[in-house]
Order: C-alpha cells, then structure tokens, then sequence
C-alpha cells in the first residue's frame, strides 16, 4: 500500500467514524445563523448543572407520526439534547412515543393535550391524534408543558421550569382587576392562558383584599374610576413593603362595546398615586402613523347596505421594535406591541426614584387633548391637532427605587359600616420596582384583532423583571423573529420600497435568469465549436500523415 493510499484510508475512515456518530446524537453540533440565536441555549441554561443537587428528569413525549412529517420535533429535540449535554449528567433526557410505550393514558392523565393533524398515505387523507409534550421531573415534584410545538419560549418554558421544581416555591401572580365591567373569565382569556403556559398560577385579587407581603408580583388592570381609598391604601402599603406592580391604566374612557365614543375619566386617586410615584398618564389620546388597521360594519343611511371597512386606525398604535429602550432588562428584546387608545406618560420621579422609558410611539405620533375624534369614518378628525404636537410619547416606562407613601401621614381609609381597620404602613419604605403602561386594553381579548401576541410576551417580560428574575428576562424572546411587514410608515418611502421590490422580482431577477441562461448557452456553443475545430484540425494533420506514408 502506498503512502497516498494510506492517507486516503486514513481520511475516509475517520470521515465514517464521525458519521456514524452524529447518525448516532452521541456527537452533534449546530450552527446557528438567526439573529436571536434561536436554536442556542443560553449561558444560564448551560450552568443549570452548578444550580441541580440531584438529578432532573425530562421526558419528552412525542408521536412518530408527527415527527415524520414535520421538522419541529427534531428541532425540539435538539434543544433538550443540549441542555442535557452542557448538564454534566445533572439532566436526563428521554425520548419516547406514547402509543408505542402504552402510556397514551398515563400522558393524558399528566396533563399533555392531545392534538390532531391530517395526514395522507397513498392518497388516502385521515385524521391522526399525535402527543407533543414535555414533562420535567426532580424528586417527587413534576411540571409539565402540554402542548410545545415551537421554539419561541422554550429555552426560558424549560428553565423557569426547571428553577421552580429545584426551589420547590410556586410562581404565584396576583391579578387585580380594577375595572367592575370586566371579568377575568370573558375578557381575559388570551392573558390567561400565557401566564399559565409560562408557569405562573393566578390568583385573583377582589378590590380592597389583603394583598400578601409574600407576594411575588402585583398585575393592577384598569381600576382609575372605580378602586377606592381603601383598595389604593392596600396597594400603597403593599409597595412600601418592597413588593413589585405592574399598572395596566386608561386616562381616557372609550366605549369599546358601543360607539367608540371617548371621555377623559374621573380619578378616584390611582392616578394620582401612580403620578406621585414618578409616571403621568396624560388625559389624553396618543395617535400614530405606525397604526394597526381596524376592520368595522358601517352603514351610509338607514336604509342602505351594511359595508365592510379596512382601514389604518391611528388610535391603535402599532409599537415598533426598534421604539424599545434597549438599555432595560423589560424592552432588550423588545418585538412590538399593539396598544388601544393608549395616553402619553411624563416622567416625574421624586427622590431616591430611578424612572426609564421601557417603549414609545415613533416620532410621527401626535396627542388629542380634548374633543376626542375616535370615530374610524372621520380620519379628517384624527388629524388635526397633528401638527401641534408631533414627536415621540412614552407609553410604558419603568420606575425603580424606595417610593414615597401615598398614604403616609394621613389618616388610614376607614370602610363605612365595617370594623375592619387597615395595618399600618411599614416605617421605612423598601426598595421596590414598577412598570407602568398607558393601556389597559392591551391585555384583554380585543388582542386577538391585531394578533397581538407580542404584547403578552412584553407583560411576561416585565413580570419576570419584577419578579427579579432578570437573568430569565433575558431569554424568554429568543425566536427568530420576521418583524412587521408594515414596518415603513411614511407613504413615499413605502411606495419607493414596494416599487423596487416589484421591480427586483418582476423584472431584473427574470432578466437576470434569462441573461444567465444566454451566456451559458454562449459558452456551451463556443466550448463546442472549440471542440469541432480541434477535432478538425486533429483529422487533417491525421489525413496528411496518413498521405506521406502512402507515398512512402
């Protein structure tokens, strides 16, 4: 055997080695290209092992029937192969389908949700029930996610899971909703089922209960026109304990169930103290060019056919991603969010109070201070104080720090015909965090016009700030993210973009297919006339030898 036979046996044996090991998982890698590193497990994620005394179990039950026909259960699987790997045997992963273990039963009972998909074999269409859940075991606790099929919030689904099974404490969030026309059950579906699917249990709050010095975190939905003394005095003492709020107001009252009809709202006092805590929430109505479109039934008279309208409704402010402050754990990763006739926030922090900007409108935002136009038919309206005030206006700012006491030196609230008597106030305020947004209908069901959803993974970013989980903050929004088509708000620039696009796609990238196209078939002609002649003057001199010879 020469040398360079050696070689080449060497290379293709280690070359087969190393495929059959990645065939294998024992050994893998990935390279990851997006630009939030989507499929990359972070540096918290990694060290879970110096954080695990005993060993964590996870089962991801998936049905092969799903995995054959699409990619997502890989992906998935990857994932929890990585954090097993960087777990230095402290997790331990097992893969399994549930029909073929007999434990469809079992899984169900656990809580993973069954889902169906259509699937064809020899051109014949069936319905398929297939399983994609993970459970997450440690001692004799257990979590579960019933349904993953993407990886948007696993990495941070997995470790706050994980985090709470080795702490054994629950991740408990108080919810109180202010507002008495609006119930938890009819109007917050959307922001129910996000809180539960990332691991927190609600508890509901009724206006004036005792809220808990133990108390995670405090969610305040609406509430400016209906809590009272006593309801504000809890909320007070229970800042000045050190506990974290997360304000969810209007300044302005807009009929959503009638005739969108807007009126500034008469405080009872929770702006007021929101105020004298460093964050102003205008009497007034923020509008923007970046809008979110509206889709309405009108009726030009009685008697005429009812119309279906589309248009872009500057009332609802599309909030774009780059309007984050990218300087706070809350807005790092900030995607967008779609606020409902929201009002403009002035920051005023007292003292020993730290206030910041968590996102804003775009600079082509303007305000409606009175005579409130919100009517969709009468744009005309919208638009007339748009030169008297245009610039960028905070609509969620964060305020840090030991907040003075609304309540402090004045007489506790008394409730008339009640013994009950309110606790004292602590004696020193603790240090405590707040989040303030100028919307309470960003939370509630009317998301689901705008498709919303980053406005409940900005609530979810803020609460796991407040609940100082600031690592955590850091990698829930790791998805790979498209952004908003409707990015470009001025209309020339959007008319120049789409123009080139239509140009790019219409016409140069044909053009060039079919330049590329000729020149190919240029040089496959020239290669062959090269060839002819070559072969012609191979056959002449072949002839002329052949002559000489005769000759001979």
């Amino acid at each position: 055997m020469t040398k360079r036979q050696l070689t080449t046996l060497t290379v293709l044996t280690i070359l087969a080695l190393v495929l059959g090991l990645l065939l294998s998982r024992r050994l893998w890698f990935r390279l990851d290209l997006t630009k939030n590193k989507a499929y990359t497990i972070s540096a918290i994620s990694r060290d879970l092992h110096t954080e695990i005394p005993d060993q964590v179990r996870i089962t991801y039950y998936v049905s092969d029937k799903l995995a054959a026909i699409h990619p997502m259960p890989g992906e998935i699987e990857d994932l929890l192969r990585e954090y097993a790997a960087y777990s230095r045997g402290k997790i331990r992963l097992t893969v399994r389908d549930p029909a073929k273990a007999n434990m469809v039963q079992e899984i169900e009972g656990l809580g993973l949700q069954p889902q169906q998909i259509q699937t064809v074999e020899q051109d014949q269409a069936s319905i398929a029930t297939v399983y994609t859940g993970i459970v997450i075991e440690y001692l004799e606790r257990m979590e579960v996610l019933p349904v993953v099929f993407s990886l948007d919030t696993l990495e941070y689904d997995l470790t706050s899971r994980i985090r709470a099974l080795l702490s054994g404490e629950e991740r408990l969030i108080g919810v109180l909703l202010g507002d008495g026309y609006r119930q938890w059950n009819n109007n917050y579906n959307y922001l129910n089922q996000a809180l539960v699917q990332a691991g927190y249990r609600v508890r509901l709050l009724s206006p004036g209960e005792e809220i808990s010095d133990a108390l995670p975190g405090l969610f305040v939905i609406g509430g400016v026109e209906d809590l009272d003394e006593w309801a504000l005095y809890r909320i007070d003492r229970y800042i000045q304990g050190g506990g974290k709020v997360l304000f969810a107001l209007d300044a302005v009252y807009v009929d959503t169930v009638g005739s969108l009809e807007a009126r500034v709202m008469i405080d009872q006092g929770l702006l007021s103290m929101v105020s004298f805590y460093g964050a102003t929430i205008k009497p007034e109505l923020v509008l923007d060019r970046s809008a979110r479109t509206l889709q309405y039934q009108t009726q030009q008279n009685p008697n005429g056919p009812i119309q279906i309208k589309i248009v872009r409704y500057p009332h609802w402010v599309g909030v774009l991603g780059e309007n984050g402050n990218r300087g706070h754990p809350v807005s790092a990763r900030f995607a967008g969010a779609d606020l409902f006739w929201p009002s403009h926030i002035e920051l005023n922090p007292p003292e020993g109070v730290e206030a910041e900007p968590l996102f804003t409108t775009t600079a082509e935002a303007w305000v409606q201070k009175e005579n409130f136009a919100t009517n969709p038919d009468m744009a005309y309206l919208m638009e007339r104080d748009g030169s008297e005030s245009p610039g960028k206006k905070n609509l969620a700012v964060s305020l840090t720090g030991s907040f003075p006491g609304w309540f402090k030196g004045v007489p506790k609230p008394v409730r008339e015909g009640s013994d009950e008597e309110l606790p004292d106030l602590p004696p020193e305020a603790r240090p405590s965090r707040i989040v303030v947004i100028s919307d309470s209908d960003m939370v509630t069901d009317l998301l689901q016009y705008t498709q919303g959803q980053h406005n409940l993974d900005f609530v979810l970013q803020a609460l796991e700030w407040l609940g100082n989980d600031g690592d955590l903050t850091g990698i829930r929004s790791r998805q790979s993210q498209t952004g908003r088509l409707d990015k470009i708000i001025d209309e020339a620039r959007r008319a120049q973009v789409m123009g080139f696009a239509q140009f790019l796609n219409v016409i140069l990238i044909p053009l060039a297919v079919l330049g590329a196209g000729l020149i190919f078939a240029w040089k496959r002609r020239a290669r062959a006339n090269a060839v002819d002649t070559a072969n012609a003057a191979a056959g002449g001199k072949q002839g002329s030898t052949e002559g000489s010879d005769n000759g001979i």
